[in-house]
This record gives C-alpha cells, sequence and structure tokens, in this order.
C-alpha cells in the first residue's frame, strides 16, 4: 500500500493524500507523536495521570461509564480537578450507561462542577432516534495530549484474577501535537448535538500547537449517515499491496466491505481477521460467525481470541498504515453511530501494530472450511511469519489452507452456523404466525400503538418545520433599513 512514498511522484503523491482526505473526511495532520496503549493496564493509568494533571479543560466523551472500583475512580479525579478550577465537561451515551450507574453517581459529578451532558435520551418525536448512538471514546487535556481507544470506563475491561478471568484485549493510543486539535473538534460535535454549542474559543487551534513529533495523522469522526471510515477502510483494502490485518469486537458482515475484503484477498493480499470466541453479546457471535464462509472461500484467514473478550478495534496494511479507535465493522458503526478513531501513515507506529497484531494470534484458533468442502489441502503457515514476496499468488486457492492440517493445534472447522441461525428465524417466524393466527389482537394492539406513534412523531415533525419555514420567510421579507 503506498500512503506515500519516496518514489512516488510529488502529484501522485497529492493525488493518494487527496483520495485519503475524501473518502474519510478528515485532513491529513503532521507533527504528532503516538504511543500505542495496550489493555486496561496501560489506558487507565495513562487516563488517570493525564486528568490530575490537568489545569485548564478536559474533554471525556466515552459510550460506558460505570458506577464500579474503576469508574469510581475516574469520577474522583474528575471532581478534584473541577473543585480546582478546571472546566470538565463529559458526554456520556445514554443507552451506553443507562444501566451503569445511578443517578446518585451523575448527580455527585455535577454538584462537584462537572458539566455532563447525555446523548440521546428517548423522545417522543423520535420513536426510532434511539438507534442512533455516541460510541466515541476519546479524552483531551489542555489541548496537550489526546487520547482515542475502544476501551469504556467499567472493571469488566479489568478481568477477574480473583476466579481467573483475564483482562479484556483492547487497545488506544495517547496523542501529542497538533492533531489534539481535532481530536477537541470532533468533542464539540457531539456536545452541540447534546445541547448549547460549545464556544469555538475554548478549543485549541490547530496551528497554535506545537509539533511533538512526526507522525502525520486522521482523526476520523463518523457521524450518523457519515459512512467516512466505511470509505476509508474500502479504500485501504483496495490499496493494501501485502497484508490488511483487522481486529475487530463486534463483526457483522454485510456484502459491500465483505467484497473488498474477498477481492484483496483473491489479489494476493494476506488479509487476517481476529474476533472473540466468547463475546458479551451472544447474538452479535452468532451473526459474525454466520458471515464466515463467504470471506474462508475467498482465501481470508479468520481468528477466534482464546481469551476472555477482544475488544480492540484494529487495522495495519502492509506495515505503513494503521488505524485503532471506536468504530467497529459493521453498519452500526459504519452508519449510525458517532466514532471516532485515528488513522496513522507511519511505518514505524504499523509495525508496532503488526507486531501486537501477531502476539494476539498465538493466543487464537485459527477457523477453516472443513472438508466436506472438498478443497485442495495445503500447508498451513504459521501466524507468526511475516507476508511473503508480495507478489500476487492464487488466491482461490488459499482458503483450503488447511484442510489437510485441520488436525494441527491452533486451527478449528466452520460449522454450521447459518443453519443454526435460520432455523431460529423460522421458528420465530412460526410464533409471529401462530400468534396471529390464534391471537390476532396481540399483534394487531402492538401494531396499531406502533403506527400512531409513527404517526404523531412525522406530525410533530412536520410542525416543527412548517414553523421554521415561517419563521425564516418573515426574516427573508423583513424590509431592509433604511440607507444614511
Amino acid at each position: 500500500m503506498q500512503v506515500a512514498s519516496p518514489s512516488m511522484s510529488a502529484s501522485d503523491s497529492d493525488l493518494v493524500h487527496r483520495a485519503f482526505d475524501r473518502a474519510s473526511g478528515a485532513p491529513r495532520v503532521p507533527g504528532n507523536s503516538v504511543r500505542v496503549l495496550l489493555d486496561a493496564k496501560e489506558n487507565y493509568p495513562a487516563w488517570l495521570e493525564a486528568i490530575r494533571a490537568a489545569r485548564h479543560s478536559i474533554f471525556f466523551e466515552n459510550y460506558i461509564i460505570a458506577e464500579d472500583e474503576v469508574g469510581r475512580e475516574f469520577a474522583e479525579a474528575l471532581k478534584e480537578r473541577a473543585r480546582a478550577g478546571v472546566k470538565v465537561r463529559l458526554i456520556r451515551d445514554w443507552l451506553g450507561s443507562r444501566s451503569e450507574a445511578s443517578r446518585a453517581f451523575w448527580r455527585a459529578l455535577q454538584d462537584a462542577g462537572v458539566e455532563v451532558r447525555v446523548f440521546n435520551p428517548p423522545r417522543f418525536g423520535s420513536p426510532l432516534g434511539w438507534l442512533s448512538r455516541d460510541h466515541r471514546k476519546m479524552l483531551a487535556m489542555d489541548g496537550e495530549v489526546a487520547f482515542i481507544s475502544g476501551l469504556c470506563v467499567s472493571t469488566r475491561w479489568l478481568g477477574a484474577p480473583e476466579r481467573g478471568v483475564p483482562p479484556w484485549r483492547d487497545t488506544g493510543v495517547m496523542l501529542h501535537g497538533p492533531a489534539v486539535a481535532w481530536a477537541e473538534r470532533a468533542f464539540k460535535e457531539v456536545w452541540d448535538a447534546t445541547g448549547a454549542p460549545l464556544p469555538v474559543d475554548v478549543l485549541s487551534a490547530p496551528e497554535a500547537l506545537p509539533a511533538a513529533g512526526t507522525v502525520p495523522v486522521r482523526i476520523i469522526a463518523g457521524e450518523p449517515a457519515s459512512t467516512d471510515l466505511f470509505r476509508l477502510d474500502q479504500l485501504i483494502a483496495a490499496a493494501a499491496q501485502r497484508t490488511l490485518w483487522l481486529t475487530d469486537a463486534y463483526f457483522v458482515s454485510f456484502a459491500p466491505y465483505v467484497q473488498a475484503l474477498r477481492r484483496a484477498a483473491l489479489a494476493g493480499v494476506d488479509v487476517r481477521l481476529l474476533v472473540p470466541s466468547t463475546t458479551d453479546l451472544p447474538m452479535i457471535g452468532r451473526l459474525s460467525r454466520a458471515g464466515y464462509r463467504p470471506l474462508l472461500e475467498a482465501g481470508v484467514r479468520i481468528f477466534e481470541w482464546n481469551g476472555s473478550m477482544v475488544h480492540a478495534k484494529t487495522a495495519v496494511a502492509d506495515e505503513r498504515w494503521a488505524r485503532v479507535g471506536s468504530s467497529n465493522l459493521n453498519l452500526a458503526s459504519f452508519i449510525g453511530n458517532y466514532e471516532l478513531d485515528i488513522a496513522i501513515e507511519a511505518p514505524e507506529v504499523a509495525r508496532e501494530f503488526a507486531a501486537i497484531f501477531l502476539r494476539d494470534l498465538a493466543n487464537s484458533t485459527e477457523i477453516i472450511l472443513s472438508g466436506k468442502r472438498h478443497v485442495v489441502p495445503v500447508s498451513r503457515r504459521s501466524a507468526g511469519l511475516p507476508w511473503g514476496s508480495g507478489e500476487s499468488r492464487v488466491g482461490f486457492v488459499r482458503f483450503a489452507r488447511a484442510v489437510g492440517a485441520a488436525a494441527a493445534s491452533g486451527t478449528r472447522s466452520l460449522g454450521s452456523v447459518e443453519s443454526g441461525i435460520e432455523r431460529g428465524l423460522a421458528a420465530i417466524l412460526v410464533a409471529v404466525a401462530a400468534l396471529g393466527f390464534f391471537f390476532p389482537a396481540a399483534l394487531a394492539y402492538p401494531l396499531s400503538v406502533l403506527a400512531l406513534w409513527l404517526a404523531l412523531a412525522l406530525l410533530l415533525r412536520a410542525n416543527r418545520h412548517s414553523k421554521q419555514r415561517s419563521a425564516e420567510a418573515r426574516v427573508s421579507h423583513r424590509p431592509n433599513p433604511p440607507g444614511p
């Protein structure tokens, strides 16, 4: 993948950067330093240290903030800074934090001076609006440091050592440099969506922040219906020449992205996907496995994590480009939610992500197709080996890599996941049909209530739009004041 290289002409390099700018909706920001942080044991202490050192401002946004040992430690740090005169602003998602903390927990933060806002609580006038969530995980302090990651604030990320449950596997980065200003602007987007806008003058100006390193990055602030990260990931899959290694917590395949990965694998790119073997959302796990087959058939290698949960959302291509943040490889993240990711265009950082990925594969099980597919067996390549020559290989044969090696350690055949899901859906439809036959009112009343709710919501929205148009018309027809 050629993000940019010394052999490229200036015009070619400009073309590549312009393509990335337009696909991601994020400018390339040079002059940064990036430190990779693994799991809660590295992320939480770094976050807390930065919070406690803040002098002027703290922007804190997270999908889940739990009222547990971890959440209370963060709450105390935020309250202490607010009492010291630091302006602390916090955004929590209504759905993500709804059952995680009590009203008293949030009230105590507000009483200490922390300004807390709730993203997208249910509203009568928007029956389906609750589907859009603020899934971002970020902090920014004083225009000096920012953190972008996949971690929420909860003891779940610590595991339960006393019960032999290992910590959740997750990844984030600590960022210094001009890109911190862009992380602050991403925070403002969601803050403005929850109430009165954040004044621009409280944000850092990118041109005023000094360079902290040599790493160019893009802060990708995904919004509902923007598809910024989806377009960028499509571009990366098309541009990768040798490797494309992905880690995702809630992978649910859909046709456009699956086709991008398949075409990369068939063109000879070493495409690998690491996902959980067990998940906190069992239905997502079943849907994830249902999408394995077309990827495996194209030569994509799929691995399932053997630990308690892999929650990281990372990508690394050709050891030249890496991405980490809150976005999962599914429609909710690509289209429905507010997400925040950082794309890093630096070989030294990408190589670190690649090394981490290979270490993770050592604690994973490879998923293969069963021998019933009658594919030609080939020798299984060690997960720890680098990619080879980078020349185009016969990609459609690579998916057969381990039928003959299925007995080797670290592999498991793909079972009949699709048939299980199909049977489950069939059972649900049979139950609905039976309910309609024998108890028609049980279906008719809920549908009638839903239809009435949607109708009232549409009427309220139409009324608001009508008033807005009338106000705009009055302003446009207002006579100009007489001249001097």
